[in-house]
């Protein structure tokens, strides 16, 4: 992370100044059925999401961030476009943070309004460009969507917010091009100390999407570059939360939780090593509070010295199963029993406190 960011708090969270990266997702439920969007947050909030948007189209979807913020912990965000009042009324609601293009919200004067408003309530305001989103003279003048033009937009909206006296800002340029956005950030890096929310928008399905945004996202924050960041992913919210923790995990940024580790199957695979690996990602959801690694290997013969560096371990063949730890063999079993014996290893290192986070 760029250390000299201004620090920018979100709720009960902060972001910039060298505090770790956080994870954002946006719910996909009616913002107006309180009751969908709160167990949606909360599932996010279980899977390791640290901030959380909600669209708020309409003074209902407004209103009902009033009842939101009551049953949730972590900061709430709303994302506005084009009327101004809606961005007054969550403010109104409590939310802990706005999301506005200034640019679309309806002129200077109701940018102000917005200003004057998230001042008082101690909120700040992310200002959000995307390529498809940018100003018809500035496509024309540098001849198409380009980094150069992105980071003018952007720049030209937090000076609209800074001649409003408001500095509490957040900055987010976003692009379906994986190479422009990238350029993009690492321009507007040495022009601002504003934090980053950074994100490749339109990414795609979960398998496209979460590629796409890994190298984007993970060459940025290799560079010291990004604050908070959204795996954009048509897809349910969940999975753009995994694949955040999982990127941030594998660039050292977020320690703690599981890590899986798995063998690609091979022609001396004899169980189904796709199906069981599965199951134990999603099994291993549950213990996030252990500190460790765990193998799903599919060969009995090889596979534990393989994965000798797993703190635990399971491994099939035809019809049986070993259980693991360190390389060292536990126990022998029938291949069915293998997530069953796994669940209890887990469930014994949590009793024990081993390996907690």
């Amino acid at each position: 992370m760029r250390a000299g960011t201004k620090t920018v708090r979100i709720g009960n969270r902060v972001i910039g100044g060298g505090n770790p990266v956080l994870i954002q997702s946006m719910c996909n439920t009616k913002t107006e059925n309180v009751p969908a969007t709160v167990a949606q947050i909360k599932e996010l909030e279980k899977l390791g999401c640290d901030i959380i948007r909600v669209a708020v189209p309409t003074a209902e979807a407004a209103e009902a961030i009033r009842e939101i913020k009551k049953q949730i912990r972590i900061p709430l965000v709303a994302d506005i476009h084009f009327d101004h009042r809606l961005a007054l009324a969550s403010i109104a609601a409590g939310v802990d943070k706005i999301r506005i293009n200034p640019g679309n919200i309806g002129g200077e004067e109701k940018v102000r309004e917005v200003a004057a408003a998230a001042k008082a309530a101690g909120i700040p305001i992310r200002v959000g460009v995307n390529s498809g989103s940018l100003e018809k003279e500035i496509v024309a003048r540098y001849g198409g969507v380009t980094p150069e033009g992105l980071v003018e937009s952007a720049l030209d909206k937090v000076r609209m917010l800074e001649r409003a006296d408001f500095s509490d800002i957040v900055i987010s340029i976003k692009s379906s091009n994986v190479q422009l956005s990238v350029k993009a950030h690492e321009l507007i890096a040495d022009k601002t100390d504003y934090p980053l929310h950074v994100g490749i928008t339109e990414a795609g399905t979960v398998m496209a999407g979460s590629i796409k945004s890994s190298v984007g996202i993970g060459i940025l924050l290799h560079e010291g570059i990004g604050d908070t960041i959204r795996v954009s992913l048509t897809g349910d919210p969940a999975e753009e939360v995994r694949a955040a923790k999982t990127m941030l995990r594998a660039l050292g940024l977020r320690k703690g939780g599981i890590e899986m580790v798995s063998c690609p199957t091979c022609g001396r695979t004899q169980i189904d090593l796709i199906g069981l690996a599965e199951k134990v990602e999603n099994m291993l959801a549950e213990y996030d509070d252990l500190t460790l690694k765990v193998a799903v290997m599919g060969c009995v013969v090889n596979g534990p010295g393989e994965a000798r560096e797993a703190d635990l371990g399971i491994a099939g063949g035809k019809g049986e199963g070993l259980l693991f730890r360190k390389g060292e063999i536990l126990r022998k079993m029938p291949e069915q029993d293998l997530l069953g014996a796994l669940k209890e290893e887990l469930d014994r290192i949590r009793r024990e406190g081993e390996y907690a986070d």
